[in-house]
């Protein structure tokens, strides 16, 4: 089950969510987890940011793994996505679905170290997912 709570006022397409996790679900064989996904606004994601990883600063996503209660929660900040979308010259849909992604595959167990070996890994995961949508 894909939980969605919208706790902003910017309309987020919640059917567009579930797609883009479903499709990342069954790449990885994991198509009967259960995820969270919270959309929070800026003061929110600083919080949870500083408290959880010690970097007061806001970000986009953030990924809570959560074996007890199923794969976990995946919390997006909306605003941070848009602004990330101008900067990058990218629609909001695809860097929203990239966020999800990336948050996907940490809950999933990727992850990038400083080496570069693992992020590589998990950039080549994330570009094919988002090719996929």
């Amino acid at each position: 089950m894909i939980e969605i709570n919208n706790l902003t006022a910017l309309p987020v397409n919640e059917e567009f969510l579930r797609k883009v996790a479903k499709k990342v679900l069954e790449g990885e064989n994991k198509k009967e987890a259960d995820l969270s996904i919270a959309l929070v606004n800026q003061d929110r994601i600083r919080e949870l940011n500083k408290k959880y990883k010690r970097k007061n600063r806001v970000t986009d996503v953030l990924a809570f793994p959560d074996r007890e209660l199923g794969l976990g929660e995946i919390v997006i900040c909306p605003q941070e996505v848009k602004k990330n979308a101008k900067k990058f010259w990218e629609t909001f849909e695809t860097e929203l679905a990239r966020v999800l992604i990336h948050g996907l595959l940490h809950l999933l167990g990727y992850n990038h170290d400083k080496s570069g070996k693992f992020a590589e890994e998990m950039k080549k995961k994330e570009e094919y997912y988002l090719s996929q949508i």
